[in-house]
């Protein structure tokens, strides 16, 4: 069974930094591209960033390229993602996804406030 958990979320001023976590387990987790993905209060899925299943090719939205990091770790079945500069804007639950976004986590909540 595909389980995607993800942590990381939090409570954080305007310019800060936060690092989730999304952590895979049921499946080949070295072989399968991964996607983050986030909902902002009242607004429709985005998409963030694609990584590859062996994590050299990474893909952005444009307007997280340059704050936002994907990376991951096959070897703990783990997929990251390093946020930087993190604005009002930013305030979404955050999800992670396998593949062709066919298995999500149950996402987590990350507030940009001051």
């Amino acid at each position: 069974q595909v389980q995607l958990v993800e942590s990381g979320g939090g409570l954080v001023q305007p310019g800060g930094s936060l690092r989730l976590s999304c952590a895979a387990s049921g499946f080949t987790f070295s072989t399968y591209p991964m996607n983050w993905v986030r909902q902002a209060p009242g607004k429709g899925l985005e998409w963030l960033s694609s990584i590859n299943s062996g994590g050299r090719g990474v893909t952005y939205l444009n307007s997280v390229k340059g704050r936002f990091t994907s990376s991951r770790d096959n070897a703990k079945n783990t997929l990251y993602l390093q946020m930087n500069s993190l604005q009002p804007e930013d305030t979404a639950v955050y999800y992670c996804a396998s593949g062709m976004m066919v298995d999500w986590g149950q996402g987590t909540q990350v507030t940009v406030s001051s």
